[in-house]
């Protein structure tokens, strides 16, 4: 599990409600919560958000993007140096049995986009075209990601939106009620707390769950890179330290040394 996200996550709300909860003459005061709460301030926020996105996208994907905030709590099963000293790996058995020695090795990689380029390589694959495959398939893993993305980024417009609206429905209830001083109160409520809620939709949940996202696909999209490039490398003949010098480069420099200490080393067993 990410410990960031569930930290980050929990600590904003800790913080938000001791905000609310906390008044410097009297202390804690619990009850304060009670005046941020109210149902139809958070129908029209929330409610609105959503199906406004609802309305935007194909149930499939609203759904689908949905799903997506779990991404967000799971970590990278990818460790590029390792991946990388796979594909050295790859090389020295390549140089030593041939390129078609790579066929049995590939049904060892969890990996299906790695699996897949060492399987176009075995297959005598022109490399242009090796490069085109799996550069398209890049493409469009990335643009399935986009999409995920994309509906958080909207979600996260969408609050404040809706926030203002509420805010604005608020705001002409009171001055409909002005005769009213006792109502005066639940409609200002209204208006105050919808522009509350829609901010914090935008800013607790929508735009840490988009950077996150953003982060795990440039992350996705550095280890698939590396893999073209690996496999690439390896159909060409390259030396296996060569092919590592040349992967290591996609490494910040504090990086490289953890690949490097077994990097072009025999294959085991």
């Amino acid at each position: 599990m990410d410990l960031g996200s569930v930290l980050g996550l929990i600590l904003c709300f800790v913080l938000v409600i001791f905000g609310i909860i906390f008044d410097k003459d009297q202390g804690i005061v619990v009850s304060n919560i009670q005046s941020f709460l109210d149902f139809p301030s958070a129908l029209i926020t929330f409610g609105g958000s959503f199906m406004c996105i609802l309305a935007s996208n194909t149930v499939n994907s609203f759904v689908a993007g949905l799903k997506s905030i779990g991404l967000v709590f799971k970590m990278s099963a990818d460790n590029v140096p390792e991946i990388i000293q796979k594909i050295i790996d790859l090389s020295n058995v390549a140089r030593k049995e041939g390129l078609l020695s790579l066929e049995e090795a590939a049904g060892d990689i969890a990996d299906p986009f790695l699996q897949k380029g060492i399987l176009l390589v075995v297959d005598g694959t022109d490399p242009e075209l090796v490069r085109a495959i799996m550069e398209t398939e890049l493409v469009s893993v990335e643009g399935r990601h986009k999409d995920k993305i994309g509906f958080w980024e909207d979600l996260g417009a969408m609050g404040p939106a809706w926030g203002m609206i509420g805010t604005l429905i608020g705001l002409i209830n009171m001055l409909k009620a002005l005769d009213d001083p006792s109502a005066i109160g639940p409609a200002m409520a209204v208006a105050l707390i919808t522009t509350l809620y829609g901010s914090l939709l935008a800013n607790w949940i929508c735009a840490p769950v988009a950077s996150k996202l953003k982060k795990k696909n440039a992350d996705e999209m550095l280890v698939k890179e590396i893999e073209i490039e690996g496999l690439l490398s390896i159909q060409a003949g390259e030396n296996p330290r060569v092919i590592e010098e040349k992967l290591k480069s996609f490494l910040a420099p504090a990086d490289r040394g953890s690949s490097g200490e077994e990097g072009g080393g025999e294959v085991d067993g």
